[in-house]
């Protein structure tokens, strides 16, 4: 994240639904892991730091549309998970927790599908502010969080996934995503690593 490089954040379905501890997928645990991982302040964290060095912010949401039901699809067990009431679109549920309120000049994309590339705008507005380099942070890191890192590297950015601005289920999968599944596709970092790498001029 250096020299001639931009950079951009990507955060990714910090929604109500997935992270608070009356959201739909509290009973999965994904809200005790996210507060283990302090997920919801250390990613304020990065966002306040890209906020001071000018580097542009993209809010992701995964959402369920009313009707007809199945718009998401039900190829995929993880894609029956979603809907028809969680994440549901002009809910509390499919809102951004508190907290990490977008601001004006931060997009807001939605989507259907696990990566944040698959049915959004995303890749030509990076492209439009000649942006190479991601930082992803949000849940589920083995989920839509390892499947963005994927297609960011397929892409042909940089990607790197902030190790504790992340969260899943649990820690098992929160270890194996990291450890595993992410270790050929993008650098890992912490929070106070990036902020540092934003700070020194990064994008």
């Amino acid at each position: 994240m250096t020299g001639t490089t931009r950079t951009a954040i990507l955060v990714i379905d910090m929604q109500n639904d997935n992270l608070h501890p009356d959201g739909a997928f509290a009973g999965f645990g994904a809200a005790q892991h996210a507060q283990e991982q302090d997920v919801v302040a250390n990613v304020r964290t990065v966002l306040d730091a890209a906020r001071s060095a000018g580097i542009p912010i993209f809010h992701n949401r995964i959402v369920a549309y009313p009707a007809p039901v199945g718009l998401g699809g039900a190829n995929a067990p993880i894609f029956r998970m979603i809907g028809p009431d969680s994440l549901k679109v002009g809910t509390w549920g499919a809102d951004i927790i508190d907290g990490l309120d977008p601001q004006e000049d931060e997009p807001v994309l939605d989507r259907v599908r696990m990566s944040t590339f698959h049915g959004s705008a995303l890749d030509v507005m990076l492209r439009n502010l000649q942006v190479t380099n991601v930082v992803i942070v949000g849940v589920w890191t083995n989920m839509a969080v390892e499947h963005t890192a994927r297609d960011a590297a397929d892409y042909g950015y940089t990607v790197t996934v902030v190790s504790d601005a992340t969260s899943s289920i649990n820690a098992d999968w929160q270890r194996v995503a990291l450890g595993y599944a992410l270790t050929n596709i993008a650098s890992i970092s912490t929070t106070e690593e990036v902020v540092a790498a934003l700070v020194t001029g990064v994008g």
